[in-house]
């Protein structure tokens, strides 16, 4: 971490967090926090994954509605969401914050705690990063994750074929219900949560989902869902040349979410992959629950949805699309 901080002083902020977050050992990270760069050391015969995502305020999260804790635990977990949906174990995580004058002590610890509490389940070490002073009002954060995965074998978006099975994990829509209570004032901010209950809130990245889905050969394509299932469907379809049908009966609805927020409102970080009818998948993997919602066609037929009524119409990607107006 380099640079400057606000309330502390960029060596204090640097020492505190090297203390709290850079101490835990990793058979991945040779050198973390304290240096000009980090030293990785990936397993032989395997390669490197990058992700990097940003997590800006009034975009991303409120202050108002998200406690520090929160904003802390899905800067992580978005990251630790695409590493899943490659399949790729985690190695070391890097973080770019700039912080805007008045942001106090406390939010700084507390948004650390969520990190560092996720951090902790999968095991990935804050390795280095940034402060900075924030040119504006607003905090900025950039989240760097570094992954590995077998050379040659990790999964991805162009993988699906005709005929294949379409499988999520987990439920869907949760994510945009629990949003729209927090915009109506209906949901109060925690500072420790779950999934279940707070879907939008504590997300949980399918990291042991993405690993199993790799080491047992399980998947054909496979990606996260974080801008809402008709949008990331696309996608997918897109980069695998084939089209989908999606059974509206099979989708599993979170319970606080509608069909439409399932469909379209995305921050859910499932897991949307293929595997070839043949393929038996199993209905739980790693504890979370695999639901066959459909299947991959030739292209040419577009993407469907097949209503529970029988009629068959058109799925428009919905979700959250950037500098879309």
């Amino acid at each position: 971490m380099k640079k400057q901080s606000q309330q502390m002083g960029e060596l204090a902020l640097i020492e505190r967090i090297r203390r709290e977050s850079g101490g835990r050992r990793s058979r991945f990270v040779t050198l973390g926090i304290g240096d000009d760069c980090a030293i990785l050391r990936p397993p032989a015969g395997s390669e490197v994954i990058v992700t990097t995502d940003f997590t800006l305020e009034g975009r991303h999260f409120r202050r108002d509605w998200h406690a520090p804790e929160s904003v802390g635990h899905r800067c992580l977990a978005r990251g630790l969401s695409d590493l899943a949906a490659m399949g790729a174990t985690p190695m070391a995580a890097f973080l770019s914050l700039a912080l805007p004058v008045g942001v106090n002590q406390e939010w700084v610890d507390r948004f650390f705690v969520g990190l560092r509490r996720l951090a902790g389940r999968y095991q990935v070490p804050l390795a280095g990063g940034d402060t900075a002073a924030a040119p504006g009002e607003q905090i900025l954060a950039d989240i760097v994750l570094i992954g590995t995965a077998a050379a040659g074998r990790a999964l991805r978006r162009s993988g699906a074929r005709a005929g294949d099975v379409l499988y999520v994990t987990g439920t869907l829509g949760g994510a945009a219900a629990e949003l729209e209570r927090m915009q109506t004032g209906r949901v109060r901010r925690v500072r420790i949560g779950t999934a279940e209950a707070h879907p939008q809130m504590f997300p949980e990245p399918r990291v042991a989902v993405g690993e199993r889905l790799l080491k047992r050969g399980l998947a054909g394509a496979c990606m996260d869902l974080s801008d809402g299932l008709s949008t990331d469907l696309a996608h997918l379809c897109r980069e695998s040349g084939v089209g989908a049908e999606v059974d509206e009966a099979r989708l599993p609805v979170h319970r606080l979410a509608t069909l439409r927020q399932a469909l379209d409102g995305g921050e859910d970080y499932e897991l949307l992959f293929t595997a070839p009818a043949s393929v038996k998948v199993p209905k739980r993997i790693a504890g979370v629950a695999v639901t066959a919602i459909g299947k991959a066609t030739r292209a040419k037929a577009g993407v469907m949805l097949q209503r529970t009524d029988g009629r068959r119409e058109p799925l428009q990607p919905g979700g959250w699309e950037h500098f879309k107006s």
